[in-house]
């Protein structure tokens, strides 16, 4: 079966988890999360993966190891590309997100990136492909920088912002909307992706073997 359009019950489907997130509540609704939230998001990906590769639909099951909230199911569904420079795509209650980049980035690598942005040829280069990716209302996620700049750098720096980034990912977020019940939905997420694709390039050309890690978590894990 070919896409046809998210369900517009996946939303519904997490805002009644939100409030009885258990695992009796997941049983007596695991067919409709099949049906509305999983089925949909892997007929995406079969229709992304020709242009984008292999793409992996996420478990909805939480690790719950090492945190306090022990809530045993995700709010989300999300998928994503198979490489440590990934797209990523993601439906909750609230809307869609949509971005990719390089989440959980290794120290050597956000080393090099610094430096790139601090150099004064290679750092206006990095912020003008941010600013074209702005034209596509994606931007950097900011989430977990630092509240200060790393070490070495003049806290006046220019491009400050980009030093203090711990994940070099982009994105943006939609709010629940008709298309997304429709075929237009892979045209929209296929249209971002492409645009995504720039700032990735821009990663793999300037960063390379210092991501390219296998085994890593990968956006949206």
């Amino acid at each position: 079966m070919g896409f046809d359009g998210l369900d517009p019950d996946a939303p519904r489907f997490f805002a009644e988890l939100a409030i009885d997130n258990t695992r009796e509540w997941w049983a007596a609704n695991k067919a409709r999360y099949d049906t509305a939230v999983r089925g949909p998001f892997e007929q995406l990906a079969a229709e992304l993966e020709p242009e984008f590769g292999d793409l992996k639909v996420f478990r909805p099951y939480r690790d719950v190891r090492f945190s306090a909230d022990k809530s045993p199911y995700k709010l989300h569904i999300g998928m994503v590309s198979q490489a440590p420079i990934a797209h990523y795509v993601q439906l909750s209650e609230t809307g869609l997100l949509v971005g990719g980049g390089v989440y959980d980035v290794p120290a050597p690598a956000l080393a090099r990136f610094r430096e790139l942005v601090d150099d004064n040829r290679r750092g206006p280069e990095v912020e003008g492909v941010l600013t074209a990716l702005a034209g596509d209302d994606l931007t950097l996620m900011t989430d977990g920088a630092l509240r200060t700049v790393p070490r070495g750098y003049p806290i006046d720096h220019p491009r400050i912002a980009l030093l203090r980034l711990k994940h070099l990912a982009v994105g943006r977020t939609e709010a629940l909307a008709d298309w997304m019940w429709t075929p237009d939905a892979f045209d929209i997420i296929s249209d971002a992706w492409r645009a995504v694709s720039v700032w990735n390039r821009w990663l793999a050309e300037n960063l390379g073997d210092l991501v390219m890690r296998p085994g890593r978590e990968r956006p949206g894990r």
